[in-house]
């Protein structure tokens, strides 16, 4: 869809309030073909009746009430999680629009003042434009209001029917439109504001006359008008913000949509986004000014960057939070916390549970989880740190690993501040090497290195002079050997002084 201009300018008034808002979301969706319900496929990080839902909470309703029908089991499910206030109906049959209306409202007789009626499979409604929806009603005092667009191209939605005096007469569906009606550029989005005795009355004398045979809430704004009630329309600023979704091509343009906008309102407040075609930004994440997301960023969830961080390329975040200066560079975090001044990368894989304090540094190809990382304190290279405990100004020796898992349960280990743990050490948990020690390379430590010691775990080196000459004859290792003994007299005395240790590995 394109951007459209409004139909009319409503007058800036204070929003009315809303009594209620329902949520369309019975339908099957069978164009998804997905056995999960259409409103709860993905777009921009939540379910899009998520988005909705969100939006709906600009108008401030004071109830708000979903239709279920297909799927009902899941779609009340993630309410009862994601929208514990928001209260459901259940639609036994698909009646139509006006027969899922209705059988909400018939779960509200008491209810009075204004309703907001919307479809949850569009994500791409703002919670501005419903705003600017009620506040034409308010002002305009008529019985229903039509959110509308102006499309290049209409097809396949309903038409919105006026007078010669610009005042709505009816809307009609692209299945039972003449060809004059299908001339037509100002489309019905399926967000209304209605004053609820009207809408009551009116839904009372729906028929199932029509192409579908079911209860069209759009025959609602005819029988208003033919009772004499003015009916209004305000055309939404962003065209797109109607965009419905009901195949897979669809829900892919929806997220289109959303990255631009997120992506367009960081840009504007602050944020460099150097290539915005292959960076992804979820609404839910919060990135302050001046940060700098690279190449192939994709930040997720409850994802925060501060001032002066940069991300990427290539780097995932996943409620991960990035401290202010620090640098994240072809990594994976999920769940983790940096600070600030920290480095993360590249190949690194930082798993939920993981902090890495102030001017901290998991290097390349380092895989931590559950693990605390001092200030200043690395894991330069090629290392597993699970559930750990690493002091300040610590350095961990590449290759080392945290052995945390015996096969039955977890275990904690810990490194003091400003200690060297030696590369290729393996720290068997649960296992503490004291502040300031060390650990010789190659070492598997099992017991406590106290503070200041120098913790060694590992045979003695012996050499089999003449072994692979023996063992190895007619290799090419063999004829390098003679080589160099033939070259250096002093190699030929050794291998002759050797042992012939048949017990040497084979």
């Amino acid at each position: 869809m394109s951007v459209s201009s409004p139909v009319s300018e409503p007058p800036a008034v204070p929003v009315a309030a809303v009594s209620a808002v329902v949520v369309l979301a019975a339908g099957e969706g069978t164009r998804m073909r997905s056995r999960t319900p259409k409103v709860l496929h993905a777009a921009g990080g939540r379910p899009l009746l998520g988005s909705v839902l969100a939006a709906a909470q600009a108008v401030r309703p004071e109830r708000v009430v979903v239709v279920v029908g297909a799927g009902r089991e899941a779609v009340t499910a993630y309410l009862s999680q994601a929208a514990p206030t928001a209260e459901w109906v259940v639609q036994e049959r698909q009646g139509g629009t006006g027969h899922a209306v209705r059988t909400a409202l018939d779960t509200l007789p008491e209810l009075t003042g204004t309703v907001v009626v919307t479809s949850g499979d569009t994500p791409l409604l703002q919670g501005a434009t419903l705003e600017r929806l009620v506040a034409t009603h308010a002002s305009s005092g008529a019985s229903a209001t039509v959110l509308s667009a102006l499309l290049p191209d209409a097809t396949g939605y309903g038409r919105v029917l006026r007078d010669e005096t610009g005042a709505v007469t009816a809307i009609v569906e692209q299945r039972d439109a003449t060809d004059e009606q299908l001339a037509v550029r100002e489309i019905n989005s399926g967000t209304y504001a209605f004053d609820a005795a009207a809408l009551r009355g009116a839904l009372a004398r729906l028929s199932t006359d029509n192409a579908q045979g079911e209860e069209y809430l759009t025959d609602v704004l005819a029988i208003l008008r033919a009772d004499g009630l003015p009916v209004a329309a305000v055309a939404a600023d962003d065209a797109r913000d109607v965009a419905g979704v009901n195949d897979r091509v669809q829900l892919a343009e929806a997220e289109a949509v959303l990255r631009e906008r997120v992506l367009l309102a960081l840009m504007r407040s602050g944020v460099t986004v150097r290539d915005p075609a292959s960076t992804w930004v979820e609404g839910s994440v919060r990135v302050e000014p001046d940060a700098v997301l690279l190449p192939g960023t994709r930040l997720h969830g409850s994802t925060t960057v501060a001032t002066g961080a940069v991300v990427g390329p290539d780097a995932t975040l996943v409620d991960t939070t990035v401290g202010e200066g620090a640098h994240v560079r072809n990594a994976t975090c999920e769940g983790a916390e940096i600070g600030p001044g920290a480095s993360v990368g590249p190949y690194t894989y930082l798993r939920p549970g993981t902090v890495l304090g102030r001017g901290a540094k998991a290097g390349g190809f380092v895989e931590m989880k559950s693990a605390v990382l001092g200030d200043e304190a690395k894991v330069p290279h090629l290392s597993y740190v699970g559930d750990a405990e690493i002091g300040e100004g610590a350095n961990i020796g590449a290759a080392t690993i945290f052995a945390n898992y015996d096969g039955v349960a977890k275990h904690r280990s810990s490194v003091g501040p400003h200690a060297r743990v030696g590369s290729d050490t393996v720290l068997v948990a649960p296992v503490s090497v004291g502040a300031g020690a060390y650990t010789a390379a190659g070492s598997v430590i099992t017991e406590d290195v106290p503070a200041g010691a120098m913790g060694v775990a590992r045979g003695r080196q012996r050499s089999v002079e003449g072994w692979v000459e023996r063992r190895r004859a007619g290799s090419t290792s063999a004829e390098a050997a003679a080589r160099a003994r033939t070259a250096d007299p002093r190699a030929a005395d050794g291998a002759a002084a050797g042992t012939t240790d048949e017990g040497a590995p084979a």
